[in-house]
């Protein structure tokens, strides 16, 4: 039988959903850093994934880890359905991708972070580790300004339209890969420009929601949909839109999701299907990238750069820490 804390459940949520899940984005981040440039994706996977899971075992929460990685390639991972906390304080739901940009970290290139949400138990999208078209843009547009099913060139025009700007003036954030050969070719056609990223799709999607300091408008493509529902929060909580759709295009992937609750399979997921109630979303940065500096090892001090984000008041806050007591972060 757990033991609830006797504190009043706002003051409480407040306290979780602050510092203590910037302390397991750093500690997941610190632990894949001192394996940056080395060349070994699993190895520094299973070094966040560990940081993270010893972490979230210290936090006062009843905590099921809903969106999990590495089902897909068996790599290292939060399961889904893993119990974290100490079984003490509100019920929770967590979605983690403790090493997002495996590869940028294995060879030191930008853009490599760790990041995890939570959100109020049985809010969160349970989504299977498969893959999800995604699109989503800022705030500040009406409802529906672009459409998951639009073609890349008629939303790039909406968008400019919705913006009173020419199409040219339009930058569209893709991954790199060859499946999106189609989007790239449809947003130059109407004149607009590509930025394209080698890996790391939840920054991606974040880029899109201040485009006035990042230069991205909207990001189009097929990625994780673990990624796409820490997106979805990290979008509920700055603004935005997004919509989604998962990729169920076998029988595996379509039972496996119905065991998750999924009775559509050609539904289109908004924001607010994906990450309802309260919800929280942080990220550490492991490599220098545009979105967030990377971790910093100095002589007796650790250097880190987090941002986090809370729905229920719309505050986002970059916190730079300065780790004195190197021990807290297992580095023998």
């Amino acid at each position: 039988m757990s033991t609830h804390i006797s504190v009043p459940p706002q003051l409480l949520l407040e306290r979780v959903l602050t510092l203590e899940i910037v302390r397991v984005t750093e500690r997941a981040a610190v632990s894949a850093a001192r394996l940056r440039g080395h060349g070994n994706e699993k190895a520094a996977d299973q070094a966040a994934v560990d940081a993270m899971r010893r972490e979230l075992n210290k936090l006062p929460i009843e905590g099921t880890v809903v969106i999990g990685e590495g089902e897909r390639d068996e790599a290292p991972m939060l399961f889904i359905g893993e119990k974290v906390g100490i079984n003490a304080g509100p019920r929770v739901d967590i979605a983690v991708d403790p090493l997002e940009g495996t590869t940028l970290c294995a060879k030191n290139m930008p853009g490599s972070i760790a990041t995890m949400a939570m959100a109020d138990g049985g809010t969160l999208l349970h989504a299977p580790d498969v893959y999800m078209q995604k699109i989503a843009v800022g705030p500040g547009y009406a409802k529906g300004v672009v459409e998951l099913d639009a073609s890349p060139a008629d939303n790039v025009r909406r968008l400019a339209k919705a913006r009173g700007v020419d199409a040219s003036a339009i930058t569209v954030l893709v991954l790199d890969r060859p499946r999106h050969s189609d989007i790239i070719n449809g947003v130059r056609s109407t004149g607009a420009a590509v930025r394209l990223i080698t890996d790391g799709d939840v920054a991606g999607v974040i880029h899109c929601a201040d485009p006035d300091n990042t230069g991205v408008d909207m990001y189009i493509g097929t990625g994780g949909a673990p990624e796409g529902v820490l997106a979805a929060v990290a979008l509920r909580c700055i603004g935005g839109q997004m919509q989604c759709r998962l990729i169920l295009d076998t029988e595996e992937t379509r039972e496996r999701a119905a065991k998750m609750g999924v009775t559509d399979p050609r539904m289109i997921y908004g924001i607010e299907d994906m990450a309802k109630g309260d919800c929280l979303f942080a990220a550490t940065g492991v490599t220098d990238g545009s979105l967030l500096s990377g971790v910093k090892f100095r002589k007796d001090v650790i250097q880190t750069e987090t941002v986090v984000m809370r729905s229920v008041t719309g505050t986002v806050r970059y916190i730079k820490a300065e780790h004195r007591q190197l021990e807290k972060f297992h580095l023998d």
